[in-house]
């Protein structure tokens, strides 16, 4: 660097200021500026004494003021060099704004709970009694999770799922999503997986980029996804003889089965079907289940069982992985099921959701009437065949365009309807159908 570049400092004489103080915030001034950018070679201490006309010493403090800032780093045997910690790129000319997304009125496709299906106040109660164990909240909680959750956790799907399983068995997380991250760290000898859910996009990103092979023929897997109390987009439910024949496939192949026992508890006519892991003795399949649909979808608690050998594979790598769900949480939760207050959830929403899955199909057939060549209903979901000159696309669209969320599939002659009752007020159904029906007329 020629002293040139230094001519611009000039020392404010008479000033409070130290020399060297002066000479650092120069320094700065031409880092952060960028007019000295990242990795650019310093002059020597004493090249820059004599530039700027100072004492070495001067000198000397300055830069390791600027050191000390992170502003340049010494690099032994070379100099001193500009770092990158500091540097503001020029700003970018402001891109245009997004598209804004429509405003959903009337969300037919939403996941969400009604506001009626939970008790706010209990739930406050129980996490204020969890924040007032001072000494457990001052630590990190057990990577596995909270060894009484699991237990209390294990009780309630040994007799409501007849899962096979103790405490050691379970894992806890926050969402099943940050489970699978954990297990493909535990599939060493997997390779290729199927899933009968097609639509679980977020599944397929996490194995994939884990390194799995991703097939759509179940018989070229050596692992296979499955929700059997929702095992299509319909919200079919797997009967029990087909679990039977699909455990027996699955042993004569070799081929493991991680079982995501997604909305089991909504299955409103009949006991729900018991769970492939117990139907198999507890060995050689994954199980996967969550507290969101039945609580909140913002209480994030999942939890997987893992068969005694793959256990083993989990505690070699735990370490490598921290606990992704609240500690305050774990404990509210636990103490929320052992007061009975999970089973009275389950009876709550289940009489909740009934209702409404019926108060939908009623508006349904009222506002459609011919149109509604089929309709059934399963978990939250009310399906209806409707007569439309629209592709599913458009009719999403517009729909989406009028405050409505949807979900549609092409047929012959019109669409199929896939009705959400959950995120829809039952006083709403049909005012917001009356405009869903003036967009599929086209």
């Amino acid at each position: 660097m020629n002293t040139q570049n230094f001519a611009a400092f000039s020392p404010l004489l008479n000033s409070d200021i130290p020399l060297y103080m002066q000479i650092y915030t120069y320094y700065k001034a031409l880092i952060t500026s960028g007019k000295l950018p990242p990795n650019r070679k310093l002059p020597s201490i004493r090249r820059c004494a004599e530039s700027l006309s100072v004492s070495r010493t001067t000198a000397e403090a300055a830069y390791f003021q600027l050191c000390a800032d992170g502003y340049i780093v010494s690099k032994p045997q070379s100099g001193y060099y500009v770092t990158d910690l500091y540097f503001r790129p020029p700003a970018k000319k402001p891109s245009a704004p997004a598209e804004q997304t429509p405003f959903v009125r009337y969300d037919f496709s939403s996941l969400s709970a009604d506001p009626e299906s939970f008790d706010f106040g209990l739930w406050k109660r129980y996490l204020k009694s969890a924040l007032r164990q001072d000494a457990r909240m001052l630590s990190y909680g057990e990577v596995q999770g909270e060894y009484d959750l699991r237990a209390a956790v294990a009780q309630y799907i040994t007799e409501k799922r007849n899962v096979i399983c103790t405490a050691e068995n379970i894992v806890i997380g926050a969402g099943v999503q940050s489970l699978l991250h954990i297990l493909c760290a535990i599939l060493k000898e997997q390779h290729t997986i199927a899933f009968r859910d097609r639509e679980f996009a977020q599944g397929k990103a996490i194995f994939r980029d884990h390194g799995f092979g991703i097939t759509e023929e179940e018989s070229k897997a050596d692992v296979l996804y499955i929700s059997p109390s929702h095992v299509n987009r319909h919200g079919d439910v797997m009967p029990t003889q087909a679990r039977i024949a699909l455990l027996k496939s699955a042993a004569e192949h070799g081929t493991l089965l991680i079982e995501d026992d997604y909305d089991n508890e909504f299955a409103y006519f009949g006991r729900p079907a018991p769970a492939l892991q117990g139907l198999d003795g507890g060995q050689h399949v994954i199980y996967l289940g969550t507290f969101s649909r039945l609580l909140l979808p913002s209480i994030r608690l999942s939890f997987m069982v893992l068969p005694d050998g793959f256990l083993r594979r989990y505690r070699e790598i735990a370490a490598l992985y921290n606990q992704t769900a609240s500690k305050a949480e774990q404990i509210a939760l636990c103490q929320f099921i052992r007061d009975g207050h999970l089973a009275s959830q389950i009876r709550k929403v289940r009489r909740l959701y009934e209702q409404k899955t019926a108060d939908l199909e009623a508006a349904v057939r009222s506002i459609f009437g011919a149109q509604a060549k089929r309709i059934s209903k399963t978990g939250f979901t009310v399906r209806a065949n409707i007569q439309t000159p629209l592709s599913a696309a458009a009719l999403i669209r517009l729909a989406a365009q009028k405050g409505i969320a949807v979900r549609a599939a092409d047929t012959e002659n019109g669409c199929l309807l896939f009705l959400s009752c959950s995120g829809v007020r039952s006083t709403e159904f049909q005012r917001a159908l009356h405009i869903l029906r003036e967009i599929s007329a086209g």
